[in-house]
């Protein structure tokens, strides 16, 4: 009786306790995703927390700070912000535009997308009659990383102008369109960001895969812009990867060394884009 006591001692503590676990991945379905609070937001400029910013479980990501769908009301506007040591990207769902960016502007439109560094201070304007809808995203950058005076004016480029284009390592079932890169890159469409290290476009063709991998040292979101398939998320105790039906609207955050990746349906007329972006995390100098 005096063990089973003492056993029962030494258990309770440890019951009481529930050790908090960041997730190995996440998933939101845009359209469920509900307005927040976030710095740019106003009367006119809707802001919903798809990851990052204003989302429960925002203390989980390392490099990511935002990924958000704004709505900007006809003839609306979102307030201005400057983030010290933060990058963004600003991607043009849907609608038309104009981007203030210090004492510039310069008009958007659906498919466009842009890079804005730390310390310029920036805003979206809506003078159209209809809705304009933005992707928001936020990356920050560690003080250790020297940051550079920034553009005098923004670059912006339509996605439609942007080739599609097979990459090494990676089945020609699927076609890149490389957006956005870092600094010190030559590849992409745009390349001036220190913590993203790719922004893309995957257009998948019937059947088609990127093959299930994963990235040590960095976090990587999709978002499902058309299509059905499966998406991998993870694996289960066997190694096996884990597939979760996946279609048009479903955003994922992947942490480090997750594994990702995605299927698409095998139908004649199966197409399927994820829009990704990808962003470097700082691994610890002593790792167990």
């Amino acid at each position: 009786m005096k063990f089973l006591l003492l056993i029962l001692f030494i258990a309770l503590p440890a019951a009481s306790q529930e050790l908090k676990l960041d997730p190995t991945w996440l998933r939101r379905h845009l359209p469920e995703v509900t307005e927040g609070k976030a710095e740019m937001a106003s009367s006119s400029c809707h802001f919903q927390p798809i990851f990052g910013e204003g989302d429960h479980d925002a203390a989980s990501m390392q490099s990511v700070t935002r990924f958000a769908k704004v709505t900007i009301d006809p003839r609306g506007s979102c307030r201005p912000v400057s983030y010290q040591r933060e990058e963004e990207i600003y991607f043009v769902l849907r609608g038309n535009g104009t981007l203030e960016y210090a004492s510039e502007t310069q008009a958007m439109r659906g498919g466009d997308f842009t890079y804005l560094p730390p310390d310029i201070q920036h805003s979206i304007v809506n003078a159209a009659q209809e809705p304009l809808q933005v992707l928001v995203m936020g990356f920050r950058i560690p003080n250790r990383v020297p940051i550079k005076p920034p553009a005098p004016r923004p670059t912006i480029v339509n996605m439609d102008s942007v080739k599609e284009e097979s990459v090494s390592g990676h089945p020609s079932s699927v076609l890149y369109k490389l957006l956005l890169g870092p600094r010190e890159g030559k590849r992409d469409a745009i390349d001036d960001a220190y913590v993203v290290t790719s922004l893309f476009l995957m257009d998948f063709a019937p059947g088609g895969t990127n093959f299930p991998h994963h990235h040590e040292a960095a976090e990587e979101i999709y978002l499902v812009l058309d299509g059905h398939g499966a998406m991998v998320a993870g694996s289960g105790m066997d190694g096996i990867e884990g597939r979760f039906p996946s279609k048009a609207g479903d955003a994922y955050y992947f942490r480090p060394n997750c594994t990702v990746g995605f299927y698409n349906e095998n139908r004649l007329d199966a197409k399927a884009h994820i829009l990704a972006v990808r962003s470097k995390i700082s691994l610890p100098a002593n790792v167990d």
